[in-house]
């Protein structure tokens, strides 16, 4: 089975709407590896919408398992990660008016600039993967940019149905394979929940798998019963 890397982000999301302190990020670092996560991502957007720069350098303090900084290949964040030094980086496209990461890198319009990022962060002892499309000539691309690992874009099939989801499950399968017969290691996420994830966690040689939204969506459902009453014996003076 492969391992999970558990995003925070959209506890920080939470956070920020109200411009508040709470929820707290490092807590749910905490306790998301009291749970068996095994490593922690998080995504630091050039609009700041959810996590924050500050928020990388306690997580780097903080996590004990394995911290992965999501990121554009952009200059700013090249800084931030060789300052933080996050045990690995995932590199993704990033557009500002989007609300989630829409698509895997353009490792073919953009191969100097991702190259020289990798060199970069791979010279600081930073692991780097590329978020890619499942294809064999994005495969290609990213082994002569020189990225160790990528990250499979399962966003065509968390979104598809019937056959059109066997076929994207299919071209995930594909992918990874031949990744992986190149050397290169394969982690896969983007839009994984409870109802799909467990034929992608089945493909043969994936390490990890990244997934957030959809752990913050259940823990809240989860959660809310715990909540309440714990607000109702606030309510009363009671603390315990």
């Amino acid at each position: 089975m492969p391992l999970l890397g558990v995003n925070l982000d959209h506890v920080a999301t939470l956070r920020q709407v109200r411009g508040t302190d709470y929820p707290d990020l490092m807590q749910a670092i905490t306790i998301s590896e009291e749970a068996g996560a095994d490593g922690i991502t998080m995504h630091l957007r050039e609009d700041r919408r959810h996590v924050q720069d500050e928020d990388v350098f306690q997580a780097r303090r903080h996590v004990h398992t394995r911290l992965n900084l999501e990121m554009a290949a952009s200059d700013e964040m090249v800084a931030i990660a060789l300052k933080a030094r996050p045990d690995s980086c995932c590199l993704v496209p990033e557009k500002r008016e989007e609300l989630t990461t829409e698509g895997g890198l353009d490792v073919f319009k953009h191969t100097r600039r991702l190259s020289n990022v990798c060199r970069q962060l791979g010279v600081a002892g930073i692991a780097v993967s590329l978020f890619i499309e499942p294809q064999k000539s994005s495969v290609d691309k990213t082994l002569e940019i020189g990225a160790p690992w990528i990250e499979l874009h399962t966003g065509a099939y968390a979104l598809a149905t019937g056959s059109e989801q066997e076929s994207a499950l299919a071209d995930l399968r594909h992918a990874a394979a031949y990744a992986i017969e190149k050397g290169l290691r394969v982690n896969a996420g983007h839009g994984l929940h409870r109802g799909n994830v467990h034929p992608v966690a089945c493909i043969d040689g994936v390490h990890e798998l990244n997934i957030g939204h959809a752990i913050v969506a259940d823990a809240v459902a989860a959660g809310l019963t715990e909540a309440i009453a714990a607000m109702k014996r606030a309510m009363r003076g009671d603390q315990t």
